[in-house]
């Protein structure tokens, strides 16, 4: 197995002991990763540095990928989302969130098993809000022809490439008829130009939610723009038991960067509690992602036996409290390690 580099950002809060607790696993199922280390967030503060400093773009850019722990977003004030500025200034314009049951994780639904792709640096995220008078403020939604069929692309090859048989379009065109037409347009054309064997629907956002919180087995794959990938991928975590299980990838052309979609958690931060598994997950995303990129399917073994091993832990009743267990990071930690 050829020794791959890999950008770690530890991140804040419960970022460095979950990252610590993955790393330990990653090392003791025989992944061959050269970790470059580098800050961003509130940590990158404290050392004199910017919230994204140049020095940790530029290593993601030489590298390719990056693994990330939670980074703080300061609500309603304060600087932009750390990650929000990553996704825009590398371009990570898919963001991938596959969300499937866990064996020992119980919850009201079985079966549960799609994939979130939501457009990453469009739309409302775009932060283009203005005051135009006080008391009067404007958010700018932003939609491009090109965002919007690169997206719809993506999201029918990775339906191909993983044998998926349907795309589900999250939109609100009856309202926003130029913004979500156009998404919903570029989708229709990109599924008409080869992809016929994918079935495809068009679904309204607010009935879509409803959908799913009533059978989310009747989906597939959901592809949707940057706001509504984020609220629904979230609602998605809550059928499986929620963030700590369910990982993330932000990928681009060139560079991709995986990472826990669950916060910072500041309020647990450094009591050994935390649950490293939704990072542990977006790791396994991550080396199946150096596999297919870098050709090395050792890389695709480790990740395998990987995740193999952290069902069997969740299976044998060995899990963190949030999941209603009894373990801490280490802890965890050790009974994956022990599956190995």
């Amino acid at each position: 197995m050829a020794k791959h580099s890999v950008v770690l950002i530890r991140g804040d809060g419960i970022g460095p002991e979950v990252a610590t607790a993955v790393l330990r696993i990653l090392e003791a199922a025989g992944a061959e990763i050269e970790w470059v280390e580098r800050t961003a967030g509130l940590s990158a503060i404290a050392l004199g540095e910017e919230v994204l400093p140049a020095r940790t773009l530029d290593a993601i850019v030489e590298h390719g990928v990056a693994l990330k722990g939670p980074c703080t977003t300061p609500v309603g004030k304060g600087f932009t989302s750390v990650n929000v500025q990553l996704r825009k200034r590398l371009d990570l314009y898919a963001a991938l969130r596959p969300i499937r049951n866990l064996a020992g994780v119980e919850t009201r639904f079985a079966g549960v098993d799609v994939v979130v792709v939501r457009e990453n640096t469009e739309g409302l995220y775009s932060g283009i809000e203005n005051e135009i008078t006080p008391g009067v403020v404007t958010s700018l939604k932003v939609a491009t022809e090109r965002g919007c069929t690169r997206i719809a692309e993506f999201a029918f090859r990775y339906a191909r490439q993983r044998k998926r048989k349907k795309v589900s379009v999250f939109h609100k065109a009856n309202i926003m008829k130029l913004t979500d037409g156009m998404f919903i347009r570029c989708a229709q054309q990109v599924h008409a130009r080869g992809f016929d064997d994918i079935r495809y629907e068009e679904v309204i956002i607010d009935a879509g939610c409803m959908r799913l919180v009533r059978d989310p087995n009747v989906f597939d794959v959901l592809l949707m723009e940057n706001l509504y990938g984020d609220l629904v991928s979230d609602l998605c975590a809550g059928l499986v038991g929620g963030l700590g299980v369910v990982p993330g990838a932000n990928i681009g052309t060139e560079q991709a960067v995986f990472e826990a979609v669950h916060g910072s958690a500041p309020d647990i931060a450094g009591k050994g509690v935390a649950n490293p598994l939704a990072l542990l997950m977006s790791s396994v995303m991550m080396l199946n992602h150096i596999a297919e990129t870098r050709d090395d399917m050792a890389c695709k073994e480790v990740a395998a036996r990987i995740r193999k091993a952290y069902d069997q832990a969740l299976e044998a009743g060995q899990k963190t409290r949030d999941l209603g267990g009894t373990l801490g990071t280490d802890a965890f930690a050790a009974a994956v390690i022990g599956h190995l």
